[in-house]
């Protein structure tokens, strides 16, 4: 989290200085500030205490930290939509590939973190595609949808009391009932009609979701606030998984508070 905070706050200081035309002020907290960031987008401290020296050479270090933070987000936002995109398309292989890419040409150890992390759950999920076991630490919808793959794959569905507590857990976060959920465990097929039912009622919801939001911000922005209202009550009309109602709420909620005072 520093990390994170340090980069932030010299991307404001960049703003400020390269963008708005505000003075570099080289005073203690901004020296030790570009002294951090320096080596967390890879430069060495040496090359920043020797940029410290002028002004003209801090301001270029100020530059190149910058630079390095806007492709570096740039990079890794471009590949986990690419990700994303494979992932649904089922191709895991694809989507490995593309973060492998990323970490042949990443030099900013945050970023790098990051698309590690991204690598390793994806090699995790690769692996209950190929096995068909449950893994406690990869994300459990995700699983469902790789465990799915796999049937379509033509694999048979393995009810092993690992899956067995996975759709248990998960199947709640869908609004399906226990006692639904209780039933279809009792065979393989009702297990896989279930997996189903999850992914599916998710797709739509985030499908409606956004749609309404899209939608309730147009008409929100052309000052129709009652329309932008609507768009939320009819998501709430008809939507039942819990995690897209609470969504849908606190759009209302927020559509319905007081403008803020200017």
């Amino acid at each position: 989290m520093a990390k994170e905070t340090d980069l932030d706050d010299v991307w404001v200081l960049s703003l400020n200085v390269l963008q708005n035309g505000a003075p570099l002020e080289l005073n203690d907290e901004t020296r030790a500030l570009l002294l951090r960031t320096a080596q967390q987008v890879a430069m060495s401290q040496q090359d920043a205490e020797d940029a410290l020296l002028s002004l003209p050479s801090a301001t270029a270090l100020l530059r190149e930290i910058r630079q390095r933070i806007r492709e570096g987000s740039r990079r890794i936002s471009k590949a986990e939509n690419r990700v994303e995109e494979l992932q649904e398309k089922g191709d895991l292989n694809g989507a490995q590939q593309v973060i492998r890419d990323l970490l042949a040409v990443e030099v900013v150890p945050v970023y790098r973190e990051h698309a590690q992390i991204l690598l390793d759950e994806l090699t995790g999920l690769a692996e209950v595609l190929a096995t068909g076991r449950i893994n406690p630490n990869l994300h459990e919808r995700q699983q469902l949808a790789v465990l799915a793959q796999r049937i379509q794959q033509g694999h048979p569905l393995e009810l092993t009391e690992d899956l067995r507590d996975l759709l248990r857990r998960t199947a709640p976060t869908a609004a399906i009932t226990e006692s639904e959920t209780e039933e279809a465990l009792k065979s393989p097929e009702g297990a896989e009609a279930i997996m189903g039912m999850i992914l599916s009622r998710f797709r739509e919801s985030e499908r409606r979701f956004l749609d309404s939001m899209y939608r309730m911000t147009s008409l929100r922005d052309s000052g129709d606030i009652e329309g932008a209202r609507q768009q939320m009550r009819d998501v709430l009309a008809v939507e039942v998984v819990p995690q897209y109602r609470r969504m849908a709420e606190e759009q209302l909620r927020g559509l319905d508070s007081p403008p803020p005072e200017s």
